[in-house]
């Protein structure tokens, strides 16, 4: 077997226009790695990662990781939250292998050298919004993403067998014979087919579709886009997560302000100065985060405000400063002292819980494409995701797709999978629409998404809203070969398909809040699902 001659490196590594390597990942996070490291001693491994290997929504997630290892938790208790936060729709199956398998995926990654903070030589855990126990590690105070990063990009380092390519955007997927063989990739000016014996998605979520978010500008919905062109079925697209509290001040980034801080102790509080949360849930901060993200918009509507505050004001500013030293010095950056001044907060998109459906395995529909993380819908978070859940999910089914995709290692010889003309998604030479102004249509999308398919939904907002979107269709049924265009039709993509199954969904449960049906509604206990050329229907 040969590798290429160079490894995670720095530098760029030119390809040809066809490329041939055993198992392709598509995403650099926590799933892609994860799911590579499991592949390296079985062939050779090419990651694609949009732009570089530490720009993901791994490294920004600050709060922590759920897992079951403190004295006082139970790997039942886990599996017991994350059913109740999902909100009657997880698969048991799936929670019950996350939970039970999580913890020795976390202690694998401690022997390769992550670092969670501890007290003495224990572990340290916090607690978190919808947790009965503390069990959410962390390192750092808030960068638990960043070390859980650097921990895997250090490990899969030590395997010759795993090249990458940064800044490579994929196109679309290579679909033969209905099995994918490989994806059209765009780096720099030139386009690549690169054939595989599997192929994972690890691209992570969709949060820039709106115009609030906590997402890093990649998460613009490709994986999802791209296998629903190709074919795969996409689930429970309406369920989105959305922050409760990011900070609201003018010239600042939609900064995320985590989980934890109410979980130490953290209160909300209106314009007025007024705790609130007490009188819509008897667990008051520590509702579920749909709870506390409606709770947060019916109280900025009450009060006539474009936010609510967050109090950390009555906490020890030691104990502040050092367990939240990165969002302490991002505040200062913005005038906010934590520690003395309440911090402006606002509800931002956070997760997609729908996504590419998989088994316990990480296979989708299409055989030889598997999916892991947040592009994936394993049927884990149900309606709701369960604050510190995704990391966990990342590790424990990006390794489990890992060790089913090597399976395909032993299918026919990679040239027999790559004919002199292939069926991809991707024109040869395509025809692109009409000029049409590429930056205001991704503006007013992320715009419409917020006002008419975001926090609270009805009909009366979602119909204009498919309406526009169906106006664009011209872009979606396009082929592009810039990365921007191609986003914008991923964005559009994604968009029609929460779009649609907002609308489908005639009830409310857990993240989707429908204020023209309130009650749970019929079939309430089933899925959305989607495939292309396909009416939306109802799945078990």
């Amino acid at each position: 077997m040969t590798y290429p001659s160079k490894y995670f490196n720095i530098h760029t590594i030119m390809g040809p226009s066809i490329k041939t390597v055993d198992f392709l990942v598509i995403g650099g996070g926590v799933a892609g790695l994860r799911a590579a490291i499991e592949l390296a001693s079985k062939g050779s491994v090419l990651v694609l990662t949009k732009d570089t290997i530490s720009e993901s929504s791994t490294g920004y997630a600050q709060g922590g990781i759920a897992v079951a290892l403190s004295d006082e938790d139970e790997v039942c208790i886990h599996f017991e939250d994350t059913i109740k936060a999902g909100d009657g729709l997880c698969r048991e199956d799936a929670v019950r292998a996350m939970v039970e398998e999580g913890p020795g995926y976390i202690l694998e990654l401690i022997s390769w050298g992550a670092e969670f903070d501890r007290e003495g030589s224990r572990l340290s855990f916090t607690m978190e919004a919808a947790h009965t126990r503390r069990r959410i590690l962390h390192s750092h105070g808030d960068s638990t993403g960043k070390e859980v990063e650097r921990a895997l990009i250090k490990k899969a380092r030590t395997y010759p067998s795993i090249s990458r390519y940064d800044f490579a955007f994929t196109l679309d997927l290579i679909i033969r014979d209905n099995k994918c063989v490989g994806a059209t990739v765009l780096r720099g000016d030139s386009v690549i087919n690169i054939y595989a014996k599997a192929v994972i998605l690890a691209t992570g979520g969709a949060g820039q579709l709106y115009s609030r978010t906590t997402n890093p500008m990649i998460t613009t919905g490709d994986g999802i886009a791209i296998a629903y062109r190709a074919g795969a079925q996409i689930v429970d697209m309406e369920f989105i997560q959305f922050h409760p509290t990011t900070l609201y001040s003018r010239g600042a980034p939609q900064f995320l302000l985590s989980e934890a801080m109410r979980g130490e102790g953290a209160v909300l509080k209106n314009i007025h100065g007024k705790r609130f949360m007490p009188e819509y849930h008897e667990m008051a901060e520590l509702a579920s985060r749909d709870t506390v993200t409606r709770a947060i918009v019916s109280e900025m509507v009450r009060t006539n405000a474009k936010h609510v505050y967050l109090d950390l004001t009555h906490l020890d500013k030691d104990f502040v400063k050092k367990r939240f030293p990165q969002i302490y010095s991002t505040c200062l950056q913005y005038d906010i002292d934590i520690t003395e001044d309440m911090v402006p907060v606002c509800p931002a998109a956070h997760y997609i819980m729908g996504g590419v459906r998989t088994n316990l395995h990480g296979e989708t529909s299409i055989d030889g494409l598997f999916a892991a993380g947040e592009v994936a819908c394993t049927g884990v978070h149900g309606a709701n995701r369960l604050a510190s859940n995704s990391l966990l999910e990342g590790l424990v089914f990006g390794a489990r797709a890992g060790k089913k995709a090597a399976c395909c290692l032993n299918k026919e010889g990679i040239e027999a999978a790559v004919p002199e003309q292939v069926n991809s998604n991707i024109k040869e030479d395509p025809s692109p629409p009409a000029s049409f102004d590429a930056e205001k249509i991704r503006s007013s999308l992320r715009q419409l998404m917020w006002k008419k398919v975001g926090i609270i939904r009805c009909e009366k907002s979602l119909v204009p809203a498919r309406n526009w979107i169906n106006k664009r269709e011209f872009i979606m049924n396009a082929s592009f070969q810039s990365r921007r265009e191609s986003e914008l039709r991923n964005m559009l993509t994604v968009a029609h398909l929460i779009t649609e199954a907002a609308l489908l969904r005639k009830g409310s449960v857990g993240a989707h809040y429908r204020s023209d049906f309130k009650s749970r509604g019929e079939q309430w206990e089933r899925h959305t699902a989607f495939e292309k050329a396909k009416a939306p229907e109802w799945i078990d």
